[in-house]
């Protein structure tokens, strides 16, 4: 049985795309945050292969052809803003200095943490592009010297937890303007947030999808000069 599976080209594709149908069908049923489509989707294919014990290696030769529609699905989140652009112009200065702070907030946390706990350069580097969207992330990671897979996994944690907890943190601290939401979704959890984001509402998912862009952007100029300190 498991030859049959590991012998396909497109069983790591098949096998990612059912455990997120299964993911979302879980979600409506529960309505938790911590039932997020690719949380779930993630432990399930893990306790896939692990029982089968089919290699990674053999699985992820066909999901991998599914992170060459990274960067398009993120170029598709620009609708929702073009729906909104009125609020954005709007709120333009606001929302600019908010992402500026969110980005500069999340590297120094990063390096705060890092050198707190003494990790190697390299990992610190891995770690600074994590809350931008993985399709600019990779490249941002192989540009400083970082590893491409402690980042990939340090994007994808990062944007679970966004999505995860983020009704709680605007619970507790009283953030209700949706533009605020919006914009701290995107700019801590990237795409995934922004999918919670748009469950929330169309403005959340707008200024979601501004903030992916902005971070990245300033991500991309910004990573060098800090990575360049190590």
């Amino acid at each position: 049985m498991n030859e049959v599976f590991s012998g396909s080209l497109y069983f790591g594709f098949f096998l990612s795309l059912f455990a997120y149908y299964l993911g979302i069908k879980i979600r409506k049923v529960f309505r938790l945050g911590i039932f997020n489509p690719l949380l779930v989707a993630i432990v399930l294919i893990i306790v896939f292969l692990s029982v089968t014990k089919i290699p990674y290696e053999e699985y992820n030769l066909g999901a991998d052809c599914l992170t060459y529609f990274l960067t398009p699905a993120t170029v598709c989140l620009a609708l929702p803003l073009y729906r909104q652009i009125k609020i954005l112009k709007q709120y333009w200065l606001p929302v600019l200095c908010g992402l500026v702070a969110g980005c500069a907030a999340t590297m120094i946390l990063v390096v705060g943490m890092c050198a707190f706990l003494q990790m190697e350069s390299q990992l610190t580097v891995s770690l600074l592009p994590k809350s931008i969207t993985t399709a600019i992330a990779i490249g941002v990671s192989e540009e400083i010297g970082g590893l491409s897979p402690v980042t990939v996994a340090a994007v994808v944690a990062t944007g679970i937890i966004g999505a995860v907890t983020a009704n709680g943190v605007f619970k507790v601290f009283r953030i209700k303007n949706p533009v605020a939401q919006g914009l701290a979704l995107g700019a801590s959890a990237h795409a995934i947030g922004t999918s919670r984001a748009l469950e929330m509402g169309e403005i959340q998912g707008a200024m979601s999808s501004l903030a992916i862009v902005v971070s990245g952007i300033l991500t991309v100029a910004v990573a060098p000069v800090i990575a360049g300190l190590f």
